[in-house]
C-alpha cells in the first residue's frame, strides 16, 4: 500500500522545486531535502513525500521497487507526527540493498527531527 494521494509528489517540477530550493539533510544511507510552502491560507497544504532511486544503487527495478516500499512503509508509520506544509524529497545513497525496514525507520526519524519535521513544531516556527 503506497501514501495517500494527498501526500505524494508527481510531476517532475515539483521534484525539481524541492532539488533547487530545499535545504538538504543527510545519513549514512539516506539523502533528505526539504522545501517549505509558504501559503498564505490558515490551512497548511499536508506535507508531500517524493522518493528518489538512481540506478546507482542497483541496476534492478525490483530491488529498487522494494527499497521504495520500504521507505513508504516507514513514512506511514512517521506520518501522524509530521508538521504539515513541506515538500520532501528522500533519496537513498550508495548501495544499500541490503538494508532492511528498521534502519530505514531509524534514520527517516533522525533525519525529520533533524530537519525539524517531527514532534510537534509547525509551519508557523519557521516563518
Amino acid at each position: 500500500m503506497g501514501l495517500p494521494k494527498l501526500n505524494r509528489l508527481k510531476s517532475p517540477r515539483e521534484f525539481q522545486a524541492v532539488y533547487q530550493r530545499g535545504q538538504r539533510y543527510q545519513s549514512d544511507r539516506l539523502v533528505l531535502r526539504v522545501l517549505w510552502i509558504t501559503d498564505k491560507t490558515s490551512n497548511p497544504a499536508p506535507t508531500q513525500f517524493g522518493i528518489a532511486i538512481s540506478q546507482k544503487v542497483s541496476k534492478k527495478a525490483v530491488v529498487r521497487n522494494r527499497l521504495k516500499r520500504q521507505i513508504k512503509g516507514a513514512i506511514r508509520v512517521l506520518l501522524p507526527f509530521i508538521a504539515p506544509g513541506a515538500k520532501i524529497v528522500i533519496s537513498v545513497r550508495g548501495n544499500v540493498s541490503e538494508c532492511q525496514y528498521e534502519h530505514f525507520l531509524r534514520e527517516l526519524k533522525k533525519l525529520l527531527i533533524k530537519a525539524k519535521i517531527i514532534y510537534g513544531h509547525t509551519r508557523e516556527y519557521f516563518l
